[in-house]
């Protein structure tokens, strides 16, 4: 069993990065610019907030965050229009999950799609489903990253996802779909209403779990020899941890791992590989400024 070590893989990206970024400034005059907008309170937010802006800075990009703790969404929609009119902005990213009564469809489709560094808004999302230029989705892109950096065969594989959602399953499945590398897989995507779920995961090569539900995929889940990658990540309150909480997969490692040929740990597999993905739309959102 080979971890797919995502933070060593994220370290490489943002070493080439911090080289790309250099050139750029001798061309335009600056860095990369990334605003992060921040609503409400919530504390697993605020962690993925703090480590891209953590990110932003080791590679040498600008980074701007606008937090509010109570606002409303017309109030929102102004932050959004003024980053977007803001030409020393080239990524935006709205932090989610948004309060409950927020209209998330509406709020990110506000966005600038050439600021749409989360590759979220519908007209990014349907560039990418027909393979033209687009901001894709960061978390599909990082993993797409990943399995090329270790060179994971996908063509002619069988990749089953479990999780259809627009941030992850749904986008990801496509993009292994495309007749290129990595691409060219036979994509099986599982929801909550698919049945016999056990059976489909079994036949899996490459196996991507992604429901936000601790330790979901256990070993009789998974063939010798698949390919596993660990999406979710859940805090579990741990006291004897020294934050107080623990990091959990979808996968239960310890069971699954002997099974795999690859595996993603958690945390240090996904997770890094989305903040380097979201960092190269950063960066080639600025370099499309600068055409």
């Amino acid at each position: 069993m080979i971890l797919l070590d995502g933070k060593a893989t994220a370290g490489i990206i943002r070493a080439k990065l911090s080289q790309q970024i250099q050139v750029l400034k001798n061309r335009i005059g600056r860095a990369p610019h990334l605003a992060i907008l921040l609503i409400g309170n919530d504390a697993s937010s605020r962690t993925y907030v703090k480590a891209k802006l953590k990110a932003c800075r080791e590679v040498g990009f600008t980074s701007t965050l606008i937090q509010r703790e109570n606002i409303q969404e017309a109030a929102l929609l102004r932050h959004i229009t003024q980053v977007n009119n803001d030409s020393t902005i080239d990524g935006l990213i709205v932090q989610l999950p948004l309060p409950p009564s927020f209209q998330v469809e509406k709020i990110i489709c506000h966005l600038n799609p050439a600021k749409d560094v989360d590759g979220f808004h519908a007209l990014n999302y349907g560039r990418m489903a027909l393979g033209l230029p687009a901001h894709v989705p960061a978390t599909p892109l990082g993993i797409l990253k990943l399995l090329s950096h270790y060179q994971i065969e996908t063509r002619g594989k069988h990749c089953v996802i479990v999780g259809r959602s627009r941030i992850v399953g749904a986008p990801l499945g496509t993009l292994l779909s495309r007749d290129n590398y990595p691409g060219n897989a036979t994509v099986t995507l599982c929801h909550s209403y698919t049945q016999h779920l056990r059976e489909i995961t079994r036949q899996a090569d490459i196996l991507v779990a992604a429901v936000g539900q601790p330790r979901f995929v256990t070993a009789d889940m998974v063939k010798e020899g698949a390919v596993v990658v660990d999406v979710g990540i859940t805090r579990k309150v741990d006291k004897k941890q020294r934050l107080g909480y623990c990091l959990q997969g979808d996968v239960d490692f310890m069971q699954v791992a002997p099974r795999c040929s690859y595996i993603t740990p958690v945390p240090g597999g996904v997770g890094p590989m989305t903040i380097a993905a979201l960092l190269l739309n950063t960066l080639r959102a600025a370099q499309c400024v600068s055409c």
